[in-house]
């Protein structure tokens, strides 16, 4: 059969399932077929496994078991569409959602280049065996002297079970080389006098960075570009994601409207790199709402193992509640710790509020504290729960002594409620008596009646409780007016988070005295870095910040911001910025700067010539052909421009740092030294 046969017999073929058709059954849907040919849907497998040619053609027999190739059955599908038009083209680079093109739909789609695409199959029993169909030609067998001749048609058959890689996206070296390191460019320094050239990399006595750094690029090329130099150096990462909530469009200038599985991929695959960042003490901090918490705590159970969970937090970041919510109004979100290695983690104390200095009202020689009853309330406060914590206790009134032996002299006092029911104490014997050598036992009495109490002494602070309620977590009057007023008045950016919330996360993580590296990926407003350079004037720290945005509000926000908290706080230092080298990228925004079809097409000459597009486009038809179309003429110039965007290779966004001698790329011979000494030391 030629390609046009048997292209003939799938659309009978797959007559069978209506999922595919219009209500006449005159027009298949490719897009639906080829997504879900993606998702290896189980009726369309069985329909083309069925059919002699399809089996021979799509389909690769390991073992008994039949293999289905996607992509060349993908492939083949785009190759020899009947229609050779713009039509063709829309189908073939075209985004859709699996029904409809997005184009048609109101969501904005955040595209990143590399996703898992390896789909684990054989899972069908429990037995371990997998039930599959093959047909069979008549066949004659003789039993017991008799001829008995078994028609032609599929056979049911079992096969053990295997692990089968159904498909994939990308070949390994392609992966690779996604992966690579970039070419780094339009390095510049900021202090608090303005802007500086860079003319070397401080490095510490074993040749790690110690700078704080600001990067523009995609987060997840930049962080494996970060490997090399920071791979297992990186003490707290703080990220703000997006949380993919889907009404609340304006949360994030880029995508905030993934589907579920997208979304967790896209996480994914920064969380494995953001991973191998980290210290062996080192700890992950990750701030989430209630429309993907559940998804994520799963996702990071198995990223770094479940016995590296620290804890959640819940922020109160919003006391007036989101009004937008059809049920509860919101106040809250979630803050996710996970560390590289539980045994290696501890968390420091958090300084007490000044809410919780007034509880310490009471001052001795020994500083300050509060009186905690000594008998303990609540749950596992029975005898029967706590047997070494039940004992008598011996006091004397006139010396205000303290004594478990009785004597004549002393008052027996047991854990005893107000209603007359068996507590415990506090402590043990052995730690009461600690207690009173300290001085921090007291008894008083009312009515008759003595009540044990315990000098709860002032210390650093207090062990970080799970619920942050402060006013100062606001993330309206310490986020958004915060930003406002560093800006004299100009809003510039949605929803940043309270510098407080990010501040008290790094000082129960990080430490002073550590030089401990802070990375966030998810850079923002700079929200992490004004934290850092906040409490490093606080305490004398000298802790470095990294941060990672895509956005070009990297320029108007986020290095300004950081800059004028330098320049008003009169913080000594600096920050290095500089950019992933846009290749593919640069003609991304070349098409969104266009004004005019015309200017599209004058566009596209240099588009073919100078960058790399998609494999599948033929140029020279699209030129000559589908351009000139009326179909094509008479779409907006927005849907002319998506059009345009579809045809890019999205693998080829950046450029290689292997490349950047290249001259095409146009990369500068400083930028070219700056990029080997940031990656060599050299």
């Amino acid at each position: 059969m030629n390609n046009k046969q048997v292209k003939n017999r799938i659309e009978t073929i797959l007559l069978q399932d209506d999922r595919l058709w219009n209500e006449d059954k005159t027009e298949l849907n490719q897009t639906l077929l080829l997504d879900l040919v993606e998702k290896i849907d189980e009726k369309i497998i069985e329909l083309l496994l069925k059919e002699k040619v399809t089996r021979e053609k799509f389909f690769v027999k390991v073992r008994d078991v039949y293999v289905f190739k996607t992509n060349d059955f993908k492939f083949f599908m785009e190759e020899n569409k009947v229609d050779n038009s713009y039509t063709k083209y829309k189908n073939r680079i075209g985004l859709t959602d699996g029904k409809r093109f997005l184009k048609d739909s109101g969501d904005v789609v955040l595209d990143f280049p590399f996703k898992d695409c390896v789909l684990e199959g054989g899972q069908s029993t429990e037995e371990g065996f997998d039930t599959y169909f093959e047909y069979e030609d008549e066949k004659t067998k003789t039993i017991k002297g008799k001829k008995i001749t078994e028609p032609a048609g599929y056979k049911e058959k079992k096969a053990k079970r295997k692990e089968i890689f159904f498909n994939q996206v990308l070949a390994q070296d392609e992966i690779d080389r996604l992966f690579d390191e970039k070419a780094l460019v339009n390095w510049k320094r900021y202090t608090k006098e303005g802007e500086r050239k860079v003319d070397k990399i401080k490095r510490d006595e074993n040749g790690i960075i110690k700078e704080n750094l600001v990067i523009k690029g995609n987060n997840l090329l930049a962080l494996h570009s970060l490997k090399k130099q920071f791979a297992g150096k990186v003490k707290l990462i703080y990220i703000d994601p997006p949380y993919n909530t889907g009404g609340d469009a304006n949360t994030f200038a880029y995508n905030n409207t993934f589907n579920h599985s997208s979304w967790l991929t896209f996480m994914r695959n920064r969380l494995e790199v953001a991973k191998d960042l980290l210290r062996n003490d080192g700890v992950i901090s990750i701030a989430i709402d209630d429309e993907e918490q559940a998804h994520l705590k799963v996702l990071c159970d198995e990223i770094f193992n479940r016995e590296n969970y620290i804890g959640t937090i819940i922020v109160q970041s919003n006391p007036r509640g989101r009004t937008t919510n059809a049920h509860f109004a919101t106040t809250h979100e979630y803050s996710f710790f996970y560390c590289k290695n539980i045994n290696k983690v501890t968390v420091n104390y958090l300084k007490l509020t000044k809410e919780q200095e007034a509880d310490f009202k009471y001052k001795d020689e020994g500083g300050k504290y509060r009186l905690l009853p000594f008998r303990r309330s609540g749950g596992t406060s029975t005898p029967e729960e706590r047997p070494n914590s039940y004992y008598p206790i011996y006091y004397n009134e006139i010396d205000e002594s303290f004594s478990l032996n009785k004597n004549e002299w002393f008052i027996e006092i047991f854990p005893i409620d107000s209603l007359g029911k068996k507590r415990v104490w506090r402590q043990t014997k052995p730690s009461f008596l600690k207690a009173v050598k300290r001085g921090d036992m007291v008894c008083k009495k009312s009515k008759g009646k003595f009540t044990l109490y315990m000098k709860d002494r002032i210390k650093d602070g207090r062990k970080p409780k799970t619920i942050w309620y402060d006013s100062k977590y606001d993330a309206s009057s310490s986020g958004t007016i915060l930003l406002k007023n560093i800006f004299d008045g100009e809003k510039l950016f949605s929803y940043p988070k309270s510098i407080h919330t990010v501040k008290d996360t790094l000082e129960i993580i990080t430490k002073c005295e550590n030089n401990d590296i802070i990375l966030d990926f998810f850079g923002g407003s700079g929200t992490t870095a004004h934290a850092v350079l906040k409490l490093n004037k606080e305490d004398g720290g000298n802790r470095k910040f990294i941060l990672v945005e895509q956005m070009d509000y990297i320029n108007t926000v986020t290095c300004p911001r950081v800059q004028k908290v330098m320049e008003k706080e009169n913080i000594d230092g600096s920050f290095i910025y500089f950019e992933l080298a846009k290749w593919n990228e640069n003609a991304k925004e070349e098409i969104l700067a266009c004004n005019s079809l015309k200017e599209l097409e004058k566009l596209f000459n240099i588009l073919y010539e100078k960058y790399f597009l998609n494999y599948n486009l033929k140029i020279k038809e699209f030129k000559e052909k589908v351009i000139k179309e009326d179909n094509f003429k008479n779409l907006s110039l927005d849907e002319q421009k998506r059009m345009f965007l579809t045809m890019l290779d999205l693998n080829q966004m950046y450029v290689q740092k292997t490349e950047m001698a290249d001259k095409k790329f146009g990369i500068s011979k400083e930028d070219q030294k700056m990029t080997a000494e940031f990656y060599c030391g050299e």
